[in-house]
């Protein structure tokens, strides 16, 4: 392979690695815990778009309410991690992507 094709597949690396990114920045995951008493809504670059609440939960003391929205929260981030994950190995063909 010469260094021009190997420059042109880089560059059209980029490209799809760009778009991905741009996807995953308009993306959303929603998280929930306590059967929807929590909902917490995050795009795919962990940005926090929607903090959900049922009211009924705030009579419940701090600690409690502390993780209910702890939990909620984890399970968006771990479903951004899956989406992240998906749309990255598509653009990049399952080529690995430095940290």
């Amino acid at each position: 392979m010469d260094m021009k094709s190997l420059m042109e597949q880089a560059k059209q690396l980029q490209g799809k690695v760009a778009a991905a990114q741009e996807y995953l920045g308009q993306a959303t995951v929603k998280g929930i815990a306590g059967n929807g008493l929590v909902i917490v809504e995050m795009t795919g670059k962990y940005d926090l778009v929607k903090l959900t609440v049922n009211p009924d939960l705030l009579k419940e003391d701090l600690a409690t309410v502390t993780a209910m929205i702890t939990a909620a929260f984890n399970d968006a981030k771990a479903k951004a991690d899956t989406l992240i994950d998906k749309i990255m190995g598509d653009a990049t063909a399952g080529m690995p992507m430095p940290e």
